[in-house]
Parts: structure tokens; sequence; C-alpha cells
């Protein structure tokens, strides 16, 4: 089993995305299958952006075995009230400056749940959010 760890910092963007770019060399490296490769650094680019454009910090763990690939996104930051009506397309709760940036277009968790095969998000207001995704590399 392969495992990494990264640090996200809220509200740094021109960093958002380091922890997926990286992961995806390391999947390239490792011949995982390319669509295989895109769904995980989808769903792991947007769960990042998500730290970055709503938390204080967060951290991302990525355990990689033979079957599947696991990521956990634990961040400190105002949590989600309403995880049912957050995973509406749509839905954002991202502030106007986040906006203007280009992200917060409320795409991120939908694209998340269709590009993982198994998506759990456990929340608590005003403490954070714990996202979790596994993909299946034989599929």
């Amino acid at each position: 089993m392969m495992h990494f760890e990264f640090q996200v910092e809220g509200g740094n963007f021109t960093k958002a995305g380091a922890a997926s770019s990286q992961l995806k060399k390391i999947l390239k490296q490792l011949n995982v299958d390319p669509k295989i490769v895109k769904r995980i650094v989808v769903a792991l680019y947007e769960a990042e952006v998500n730290i970055v454009a709503h938390a204080y910090k967060g951290d991302i763990i990525i355990d990689i075995d033979t079957q599947k690939i696991g990521i956990k996104l634990i961040d400190e930051g105002p949590g989600i009230p309403d995880i049912e009506q957050a995973m509406q397309l749509g839905y954002s709760t991202a502030s106007p400056s986040v906006r203007e940036m280009g992200f917060g277009a409320g795409m991120g968790l939908p694209n998340i749940k269709n590009n993982s095969d198994e998506l759990r998000i456990t929340s608590e207001v005003n403490k954070g959010t714990i996202v979790e995704l596994i993909t299946y590399l034989n599929q």
C-alpha cells in the first residue's frame, strides 16, 4: 500500500490543485487506466478546491492499494449544515469573491460524486467536514 498526505491552506487559490496534480503523476507512473486517473483527479481537485474556498485549512490523506484508491479530506471550517442540499447541482455557499475567481458554481460535490465509486460526507457546523471517496481500479 502507498500512503500520501497533503496539507491545504484555506483561501490559497494559487496552490489549489497541488495534491491532485501530484496524485495524477503518481497514478500515471503506476500505469493506472487513464480513464480512472481522470475520474480520481477530477474528484480530488473538486474536493481540494472546496477546502480552499470554504475552510481555514485541511488535510488530504490518500491510500493506494492494488484494488482501490481511498481519499480522505478533513477540513477545519464552517461545516455543511445540510449535506443533501449541498449535493444539489448548482447549490453553492461560496462568497462573491470566490465566485469572481471562477469557483463556487455549485458543481463540486456533484462532480465528486459522479467521479468516485463511493462517497461519504460527514460534517459538523462550526467544526469542519470530512469527505471520503473511494475509486476502484478494476472496473
